[in-house]
């Protein structure tokens, strides 16, 4: 079995490599992937035919065995790879478009290759979250990545209510089916008012980032989007005590209240955000409810 690391040294045993493939444009490939594709013992591809493509455009022939490695079989392929790994092959793991483990197949096998102690290197490669958030126009000193959203509304609101106050930006994948709905949620989990971007079809021909509040966005998209999203989103503002009224303390517990917090734990945090006592947001969801009974 070939254990050369296409890079230069050799490697006792076996060694895992997960390497970037191009979002869009095929010139981005990392000149590094052509010299593992053609040297790796096992080649494991998300999508082989797309493999195929890749390496037809990159002028490569793959020197191993190529294997499938997908959501639908990555469980039962994982101890495969990790047998031909511990024996001492090199098995380069590529997926549709960037980096394996970022919202694609990946995670198990690294997982069960570390805890093998098989060595586990990368080829960096582009970054579909790392080119939105550079484009966005949004702050990139702080950001977090939530991937995909649940595709059910309900779940998916709950989930976009429990980060409504992070203060990082935020980076999301989406289906171009769902991003009306998705950026209707996001305006009413985070404000009409709050700024984003949305990322469409990154580094290719009809490349285009379109950025607003997330109102105008929900607008835009209403009428249909195509392509591969990603959406970046403006993290919540700094407020300090002063800012928040007895009206959003109310309202920031009934978010959390709905996203299925009891309502001791939701004060708590809610308190904590604001920098308030907990008896001060006490106060204001108990005389908030006094009102609503008199109403």
């Amino acid at each position: 079995m070939n254990t050369s690391a296409a890079a230069g040294g050799t490697e006792p045993g076996g060694v895992l490599v997960l390497a970037g493939t191009p979002i869009g444009d095929v010139a981005d490939a990392p000149p590094r992937l052509a010299a593992e594709l053609a040297g790796a013992d096992v080649v494991a591809a998300e999508d082989t035919r797309r493999l195929r493509r890749l390496t037809q455009a990159l002028g490569v022939q793959v020197g191993g065995r190529v294997v499938s490695y997908f959501e639908g079989n990555e469980s039962a392929r994982t101890p495969e790879l990790v047998e031909a790994l511990a024996g001492g092959a090199r098995v380069l793991l590529v997926t549709d478009a960037g980096m394996p483990s970022v919202s694609d197949p990946g995670y198990r096998l690294v997982a069960a290759a570390v805890e093998r102690g098989i060595r586990v290197t990368a080829v960096p490669g582009p970054s579909a979250v790392l080119t939105a958030l550079a484009l966005s126009g949004l702050p990139v000193d702080r950001f977090c990545f939530e991937g995909f959203l649940p595709r059910k509304a309900g779940e998916r609101l709950s989930r976009l209510r429990e980060v409504a106050g992070e203060r990082r930006t935020l980076v999301y994948f989406e289906a171009p089916h769902r991003l009306d709905d998705t950026l209707a949620a996001m305006a009413e989990a985070f404000g009409a008012e709050r700024r984003a971007a949305v990322c469409r079809e990154l580094t290719k021909t009809y490349e285009e980032v379109r950025r607003g509040p997330l109102k105008e966005l929900a607008a835009w998209a209403a009428d249909g989007v195509r392509g591969e999203i990603t959406v970046v989103v403006e993290g919540a503002p700094e407020k300090g005590p002063e800012e928040l009224g007895p009206e959003e303390l109310v309202r920031r517990v009934r978010v959390r209240e709905e996203a299925g917090e009891r309502r001791k734990e939701a004060i708590a945090a809610v308190a904590a955000e604001a920098g308030l006592p907990k008896r001060a947001v006490f106060d204001a969801v108990v005389a908030a409810k006094n009102a609503d009974r008199g109403a």
